[in-house]
């Protein structure tokens, strides 16, 4: 009977250590979520840390809201980024120094005379977009403030078609996915011929539902190859950047108010009218903007250079369309002409629109006669001398 009693412990004693071992052995493999000392913060701490990068203007009916510095070629979730898919869905990861807070908190809204503009919020998301699938391509633009995930899952909700970023579905993992976008000009097209992405994950904790994008198994498809889940692992300190294989992402949770009521104003607000217009923006940086032969500021974020596509023409074509300007800022100094058309692109413009009404031409009366030059006859023509 001790015999037997001390088999049976020895066998017992050896399932628990195999089951420990292969619970180790999945936490380690599995992707994880590791968080750190839970941080709250209020609006302040987005007033603080991006004024050095863009201005806060005071905006109709929205309050508060931050233009950032820099050129009029900026797109939210598209310029100086690139996708990775973590436990929460796809998520965007800014090489800008404040993308921590505006790609993942907050919205964008785009104005015709100012550009892209972000409105603060108190949600974390991994990229507050919708998404689009359509044969060959997936595509993203950013929510509007106060658009609910809901209602984007719905067939009547529409961004501006200039909003949307569509790139082939074989380059969607691409850490330099910037440079394969396809040009815009091409976008109603896609979009009347693509479908809304669906997808979606409940986050219990935050109390808040992400639009997670594309589904994993159907990018492994069209890429040919796997496609790893991110870890992601809070940390202290505003930023986010990938490293060891995991995202490290600064989200604390966000308040409206400071803990002692008073409501958080930036420290330095620019007057609306103050503001350079996109036009002008665009003018000033096609001036300072340096030669090919200059190497870019150590301080700009630029985004990988190094392409592999089979496709050289369809890519160095993708290279000369990245972020085109909005279509009403001219791209030529102002005269009457060009004045007229800006008007008429300012207005908003979705896919299915009808045909832009183009100004008839002057025609003729008549076509305008050809007149012929007649040589007059030579006076003497020379004699043919024969041999």
């Amino acid at each position: 009977m001790k015999m037997k009693t001390v088999k049976d412990i020895t066998m017992r004693s050896s399932k628990v250590f195999f089951l420990f071992a292969a619970l180790s052995a999945a936490a380690w493999l599995l992707p994880r979520e590791t968080s750190a000392q839970q941080v709250s913060v209020s609006y302040q701490r987005f007033y603080d840390d991006l004024s050095p990068y863009g201005r806060w203007v005071e905006y109709p009916n929205y309050g508060y809201v931050w233009i950032p510095n820099g050129n009029s070629g900026f797109s939210p979730y598209a310029t100086a980024g690139h996708w990775v898919l973590t436990v929460d869905g796809w998520t965007w990861v800014s090489d800008y120094p404040w993308g921590w807070a505006a790609f993942h908190y907050g919205r964008w809204d785009y104005d015709n005379g100012y550009g892209w503009f972000w409105v603060p919020g108190d949600e974390w998301g991994p990229a507050w977009v919708s998404w689009r699938r359509s044969p060959g391509y997936y595509g993203w633009a950013p929510l509007r403030p106060g658009v609910s995930i809901s209602v984007t899952f719905g067939g009547e909700y529409h961004e501006r078609n200039e909003s949307w970023i569509f790139v082939r579905d074989r380059d969607i993992t691409r850490s330099d996915v910037s440079r394969h976008y396809i040009n815009r000009n091409r976008n109603v097209t896609i979009i009347n011929n693509s479908t809304v992405i669906v997808n979606n994950r409940r986050d219990d904790k935050r109390n808040v539902t992400y639009v997670t994008g594309p589904d994993r198994s159907d990018v492994q498809k069209v890429t040919h190859r796997s496609v790893n889940v991110v870890a992601m692992r809070e940390i202290t300190q505003p930023g986010q950047r990938m490293s060891n294989g995991e995202m490290q992402v600064y989200r604390p949770h966000v308040q409206r108010s400071t803990g002692n009521g008073q409501n958080p104003v930036p420290s330095k607000v620019t007057k609306l009218n103050e503001v350079k217009p996109a036009s002008e923006k665009l003018a000033v940086n096609r001036q300072e903007q340096p030669r090919a032969t200059t190497p870019p500021p150590k301080n700009h974020p630029q985004p990988a250079l190094n392409v592999h596509s089979s496709d050289n023409k369809a890519t160095e074509q993708h290279l000369r369309t990245v972020n085109p300007p909005p279509k009403s800022q001219p791209s030529q100094p102002r005269n009457v002409r060009s004045s007229i058309n800006t008007r008429m692109a300012q207005q908003p413009k979705f896919a299915k629109s009808p045909a832009k009404s183009q100004p008839p031409r002057p025609r003729n009366a008549a076509p305008p006669k050809r007149i012929t030059q007649q040589r007059p006859p030579h006076p003497n023509p020379p004699e043919r001398k024969e041999r």
